[in-house]
């Protein structure tokens, strides 16, 4: 990559390991820009414009420099740097030869990550909240894959705990009474939702959906069975909703459905006698049993309740121990919302107690939740957005565009969906309002799709099918067309950057730049037919390939028409 060539000739000029170098905050200050020469001053306590022209001195005789036109000194003492045209178009004649490759990049040591996500919990509803994670999750595995990981994706199911003994006594106490009635998430929902109406009359019930939830953990024959129709039930409505948004997980779980908690129950009395063997395992004041952190640095973490039952933390602990003895990954990442973020600082921390992981191993990415704006959703009072519901009003607004075309309307549905969401900083809170969330105008996947589509339809247009140029052969460029070449340069350290900090909304805000800077380009210069034709055919085709590229890593599909 570029930014490398640079980073080198920076620390050959200055001894310092590393030095940053950034794309340059405005095209007139070049492709790229660094400030080391004002970190350098500062430790010199030399005028910082100085040692900047002192490096730039050196950078130039150096033999790398020849992909440089310039490299000039700006405001306080940055460097920044101007590609010369002739890199800019072998860059595009490399996207028409890598075309979906173009950006990836291998390693001769491939690392494994893990990345969990969506993590939907059975017998409650797929609702718009679990929109986040899933999105977001799949996005972040695309990265990984993409920049050389090995990547295996999880779906850790909510398919455990007290809640399930609720459901159990919902169902017994007030669901239908056919003998082999079958139920409906939607059904689950009213019931579980029924359990908290009444516990509130009668508070004993959550004592008997404790109770019940015992019994399925010792193993209660009618537990188990009811249990696991609540599974499969739940699976029928999930895996619907995972087809439409194109989501998949890797077959190494369960065939693709993820592993639930329930899994891991077996291997929890292991992770209790090492835990008591390193004498982390405490009793607390009630009974209950407890990991305390050193010098109090967070609350205690409950392992056990008094009456001997698990939580997500011993679960958890299972899970990541199964990972760590099967997979030995060097990157285990958790995408869940951003409320549970102490909750995660305990858990890495036991890890860490435990010598299982280091701390770079891993990795919470915390999104923020998506709010009404009278408050937060929730499942026990109703008040939640069904993600059905939501899926189909999207497909129908995407129908009023124009797309006759029920696959493009799908298609164009899903891009408003996903991008509404994934060209926002992951940590952002969202209310929801459907306006928003299914605004298929301005900064949006509709308008990435569109600019995708218009450069297929130029390229269907033209009779020159084969397109063959060299950068000699080229003649002046107008500053629309290099400022659309400059553009496409960045799109491998975009993917690199959006992967290394888990943060997709660095490639969908580069998209939207390049959509925009190419429909400035289309609206003033005539490409077929005019000057320069197969260069502006071939700067068509580039941008539509690293668009198309850039969308499926976000996990939105380019139609050809719209």
């Amino acid at each position: 990559m570029l930014v490398e060539v640079l980073t080198k000739m920076l620390e050959k000029a200055t001894g310092f390991k590393n030095p940053r170098v950034d794309f340059a905050t405005d095209e007139q200050f070049g492709d790229y820009s660094s400030n080391i020469a004002m970190i350098l001053a500062k430790e010199l306590m030399k005028n910082p414009k100085i040692v900047a022209k002192e490096i730039k001195e050196k950078i130039i005789e150096y033999k790398d420099a020849k992909i440089l036109e310039k490299v000039e000194v700006a405001g306080p003492g940055f460097i920044n740097f101007w590609l010369k045209n002739d890199i800019l178009i072998n860059n595009l004649i490399t996207i028409d030869r890598d075309k979906e490759n173009y950006g990836k990049t291998t390693h001769p040591k491939v690392k494994t990550a893990i990345v969990e996500y969506s993590s939907a919990n059975i017998a409650k509803p797929f609702t718009v909240g679990h929109l986040r994670s899933t999105i977001i999750g799949d996005a972040i595995a695309n990265l990984l894959e993409f920049t050389g990981w090995k990547v295996l994706r999880d779906n850790h199911l909510g398919d455990w705990g007290t809640q399930f003994g609720k459901q159990i006594y919902a169902i017994k106490t007030w669901g239908k009474k056919e003998k082999d009635a079958e139920y409906t998430v939607k059904e689950l929902v009213d019931l579980y939702v029924k359990f908290h109406e009444e516990a509130e009359k009668d508070p004993t019930l959550e004592d008997k959906g404790r109770e019940w939830f015992r019994k399925l953990e010792q193993g209660n024959t009618e537990a188990r069975e009811i249990w696991q129709k609540c599974v499969d039930w739940s699976f029928e409505e999930f895996d619907r909703i995972y087809k439409i948004l194109g989501v998949k997980f890797s077959s190494e779980f369960e065939n693709g459905r993820g592993l639930g908690e329930s899994y891991f129950e077996g291997r929890i009395p292991a992770i209790i006698d090492e835990l008591t063997r390193k004498k982390l395992l405490k009793s607390g004041e009630l009974g209950a049993k407890l990991v305390f952190f050193e010098n109090d640095i967070y609350p205690p973490a409950m392992i056990l309740k008094k009456d001997g039952t698990t939580l997500y933390h011993t679960r958890d602990l299972a899970t990541d121990k199964f990972r760590l003895d099967k997979y030995n990954p060097d990157l285990v990442i958790n995408e869940v919302g951003s409320e549970q973020t102490l909750y995660f600082r305990q858990l890495f921390e036991i890890e860490k107690m435990l010598n299982w992981y280091k701390e770079s191993q891993r990795v919470h990415v915390g999104h923020g939740l998506i709010r009404f704006k009278e408050g937060k959703m929730s499942t026990r009072k109703g008040n939640v957005i069904w993600m059905e519901d939501l899926l189909t009003q999207a497909v129908d607004k995407a129908k009023l565009l124009g797309s006759e075309d029920v696959n493009t309307a799908k298609k164009v549905a899903m891009g408003a969906l996903k991008y509404n969401d994934l060209k926002r900083d992951p940590n952002t809170e969202i209310i929801f309002d459907w306006n928003e969330i299914l605004n298929m105008e301005g900064n949006s996947g509709p308008y990435l799709q569109y600019t995708y589509a218009r450069t297929r339809s130029v390229l269907t247009k033209s009779k020159i099918k084969k397109l063959t140029i060299e950068s000699k052969n080229i003649g002046e460029l107008a500053p629309e067309e290099i400022a659309v070449l400059r553009k496409l340069a960045q799109f491998s350290e975009v993917i690199v950057n959006a992967a290394k900090s888990y943060s997709p909304n660095i490639l969908a805000t580069y998209l939207y730049e390049l959509a925009s800077k190419f429909n400035t380009f289309y609206n003033k210069h005539k490409i077929i037919g005019g000057e320069n034709e197969e260069f502006k055919l071939l700067l068509t085709k580039g941008t539509g390939q690293v668009i198309k590229n850039g969308l499926n890593l976000l996990g939105i599909e380019a139609p050809e028409k719209m």
